[in-house]
């Protein structure tokens, strides 16, 4: 199994909810607005002996080149956005499923980012994500795979995907968030989503403002880690600017 975080780069966030870049080697830190949180934007790519899995999909920006910085990270890994073969979201807040779909520069249209690929998404969350009823949602994001085919709707609190992901509804973070598990001879993957963000968050009893059930997710993050250093896992922190993995004591 081959990990790898694809970074759209450093933001600040504030309770206005907008994801605003930061330079953190030029800028200075302490001048962010007050209150706001410095995190990283950081999709995964998984290379398993039969797939290639997004783990969500980030802001969904475009570079300076005019293309979806989600295909670029990937191609620059040498992979053609068009072999990832499956995505699964932790949940659809902006930050996580801006790149599900994008809105083409010139033709003002929106396409489906991986059009060959499975989206295994809670059904459950995606009508939480097109009720209107939070700022954390974009729905013309997501609205697009309503009528999708390659949609493959999860309706329950646990499961297997193809023997080979484990995932589970937490509800820590938001209503249906869901985490997830691949198993392949001796590495254990673990994505966490913003339930296990980031490093610092699994080694003390952090209970996040930001979180549906700050003390819910707490609670996970205290059981995976304990769980994890035991089985040896290698964790994924979807925002951690200095460190995208773990593994039992050592970066990788």
């Amino acid at each position: 199994m081959r990990i790898y975080p694809l970074s759209e780069g450093s933001f600040t966030i504030d309770q206005t909810k907008v994801f605003v870049p930061i330079n953190t080697a030029n800028e200075n830190l302490q001048d962010r607005p007050k209150g706001s949180l410095l995190v990283e934007i950081q999709p995964f790519v998984v290379i398993t002996e039969s797939d290639i899995i997004l783990f969500d999909t980030g802001l969904g920006y475009f570079n300076e080149s005019g293309i979806l910085q989600l295909h670029d990270n990937l191609m620059q890994l040498g992979i053609d956005p068009s072999s990832v073969t499956k995505i699964f979201m932790s949940h659809l807040h902006k930050d996580h499923a801006g790149g599900l779909s994008y809105l083409h520069p010139i033709h003002k249209e929106r396409f489906i980012s991986f059009p060959y690929a499975k989206y295994y998404i809670q059904k459950r969350e995606f009508e939480l994500a097109t009720s209107g009823t939070s700022a954390s949602y974009l729905a013309e994001q997501v609205q697009l795979l309503e009528n999708f085919s390659g949609v493959v709707w999860l309706a329950e609190d646990e499961g297997v995907i193809d023997e080979l992901i484990h995932y589970k509804v937490t509800a820590g973070h938001s209503l249906y968030h869901q985490v997830a598990w691949i198993k392949e001879n001796d590495t254990t993957f673990f994505f966490g989503g913003d339930e296990a963000p980031q490093l610092q968050q699994m080694k003390s009893k952090f209970v996040a403002k930001y979180d549906m059930d700050g003390k819910k997710a707490m609670e996970w993050r205290q059981l995976w880690w304990q769980e994890g250093l035991m089985g040896n896992w290698t964790f994924a922190f979807y925002h951690d600017i200095q460190y995208p993995t773990f593994k039992h004591n050592q970066l990788v």
